[in-house]
């Protein structure tokens, strides 16, 4: 039976995702510090999703949970990253075709990223997965999944054509690679990733799920959000993150309201957030469905 693995560090990253997959019967349950959400269709295989904070050891975490109840199959690191380049706008979901990790300076191709990549420079193409006319369609709840096309073995994302559905032809999606870095990374450490390893997106996460499926021989997909762009001047969000990943949300929000110079950022980087939310679920959702 085929075995999804979709680790993310939120569960508010995985929120838009959960919601639309909620009315195919999703079941939802906590363990310790892992959240675990799983969609099963008898004979054909099923998805899980988790969720255990910010960081390697806790994607990791997260991975071990749902392996305890059988192998996995296939792969995916999502969630929140920030841009390393002026080219990955806010609000867009990517995908990622590969990751080094900024501890180790370890480098992990995801699926068919080679091939895809090779397309890519032939024709030019860095885009987003999908526009703002599929977002609305998926906060409208215009998508549709059904359990009987549960994944046997995933293709490239293809689709991205106008919402009308006329068939206008798509590149494939890849668009660079993400760096792993052990911390939120600020204004000046995000232009010195980007420098340092030629990459266009930062999590704390995709790493460890990289390296645990190198380990297993299984495929690795990796699909980001981007939350915060380049320019944005954000808090020191480090102070605010426990050593298991938990974030510290009531801190911060005391913080927060006595700093209103801050105000602005955050709420841009909170709308930016939900979209990208949006756009990662609709990519996904493309992945998971051939």
């Amino acid at each position: 039976m085929t075995r999804v693995a979709i680790v993310a560090a939120m569960a508010g990253e995985l929120k838009p995702f959960l919601n639309e997959l909620a009315k195919e019967g999703w079941s939802h349950e906590r363990r310790g510090s892992v959240e675990l959400w799983r969609l099963t269709c008898p004979d054909q295989g099923e998805w899980v999703a988790a969720c255990a904070g910010a960081g390697v050891d806790a994607a990791a975490r997260a991975f071990a949970e749902i392996e305890n109840d059988g192998p996995i199959t296939l792969a995916i690191s999502t969630g929140w990253a920030g841009a390393l380049t002026g080219e990955f706008q806010a609000g867009r979901a990517y995908r990622v075709t590969g990751v080094v990790d900024a501890r180790t300076g370890e480098r992990f191709q995801a699926a068919n990223s080679a091939e895809e990549s090779a397309v890519l420079k032939g024709h030019g193409f860095s885009r987003a997965v999908q526009g703002p006319k599929e977002d609305a369609a998926l906060a409208a709840g215009g998508m549709h999944i059904a359990k009987s096309t549960l994944p046997q073995g995933l293709k490239p994302i293809e689709s991205n054509g106008p919402a009308s559905g006329t068939a206008e032809a798509a590149p494939f999606q890849n668009v660079c690679w993400l760096v792993t870095s052990p911390k939120v990374a600020n204004e000046a450490e995000k232009q010195r990733l980007a420098a340092a390893y030629n990459a266009g997106l930062v999590d704390m996460e995709a790493a460890a799920i990289a390296r645990l499926a190198r380990m297993r021989g299984i495929p690795f997909y990796c699909i980001k959000g981007v939350s915060d762009a380049l320019g944005d001047k954000l808090p020191d969000f480090n102070r605010f993150i426990a050593p298991d990943g938990r974030f510290k949300i009531v801190k911060f929000v005391v913080f927060a309201l006595l700093r209103p110079w801050h105000w602005p950022v955050l709420m841009r980087m909170g709308e930016n957030g939900k979209k990208a939310a949006l756009s990662m679920a609709r990519s996904l959702l493309d992945l998971l469905n051939e």
